[in-house]
């Protein structure tokens, strides 16, 4: 009975066999798999890494910059990197630089010329004046040009009950701007004697002078307007021929780029 109880014990516990020769082990991954894996794990952090510092937000930058400077001064903080490759760009300041002022005061200043020039047209075609009023805008402003035979009487400088409606109807444009304006009378080259006008020097005055009258009486401020006279020297056309001359003979309601300027500058100063 010892014996067979032993031997059931020694069958109990014993080991299975090998396996049979020729047969493979189970399937499994290769050594070397555990090596890569960790190496792609430490490059994805790597590249996580980079790309949380890469969008690191603006403030908190300029927070970091500002205690620096603030702790080891504004000279201790460089403006480029100390090691080759380092760079640390500017921070972005509040304030507008220089030329971003200029820039915006520019386009400021191009917008309003435009507006200007779009109601006179839109009057002009309203009216259908194509021939007698026209509007420009150039390098030094916008010039809005009358010709004399609207306004005026030939050798006169009274206004005509045509001249005297569509002076009216520009007033109530120019009226709303509060820019510098200049009207300017302008001749044609023929002379001119009499007792009220020696030279066509006081004629061309006279009428820019008239003009000036009647847009104060329409509403243009006077503190902004002035007339000027340039007799025949500042032709547009040529005086030999009669459409030459009559194209010279004009009055200019000139609205200066600078002037503009100044007005938009002071509305932006504090």
């Amino acid at each position: 009975m010892a014996d067979e109880t032993g031997t059931e014990a020694a069958a109990e516990i014993t080991l299975p066999p090998p396996p049979a020769e020729g047969k493979k082990g189970a399937p499994g991954a290769p050594a070397w798999m555990a090596t890569f894996a960790d190496l792609v794990t430490l490059l994805m952090c790597f590249f996580v890494l980079l790309f949380a510092m890469s969008t690191t937000q603006q403030e908190t930058y300029k927070e970091l910059v500002q205690s620096l400077r603030s702790a080891l001064g504004s000279q201790a903080v460089p403006e480029s990197g100390t090691r080759e490759g380092l760079t640390m760009h500017a921070v972005p300041s509040e304030e507008p630089s220089e030329n971003q002022q200029i820039d915006e005061l520019g386009g400021m200043i191009e917008k309003e010329m435009e507006e200007i020039v779009s109601e006179i047209r839109e009057l002009v075609l309203f009216n259908k004046l194509g021939g007698e009023v026209s509007v420009t805008k150039t390098e030094d402003g916008v010039v809005i040009t009358m010709s004399d035979l609207l306004l005026f009487a030939q050798g006169g400088t009274q206004l005509s009950g045509k001249g005297l409606d569509i002076l009216q109807k520009v007033a109530s444009v120019l009226s709303k701007l509060a820019y510098q304006v200049k009207i300017k009378g302008h001749t044609d080259s023929e002379p001119i004697s009499s007792a009220y006008f020696p030279s066509n020097w006081e004629l061309s005055s006279a009428r820019a002078s008239t003009v000036v009258r009647l847009l104060v009486q329409n509403g243009v401020p006077p503190k902004f307007i002035s007339a000027e006279g340039y007799a025949q020297y500042h032709p547009v056309a040529t005086n030999d021929t009669a459409q030459g001359r009559a194209r010279n003979r004009r009055v200019e309601i000139v609205y200066e780029r600078d002037s503009i300027a100044r007005q938009f500058s002071g509305l932006k100063s504090p």
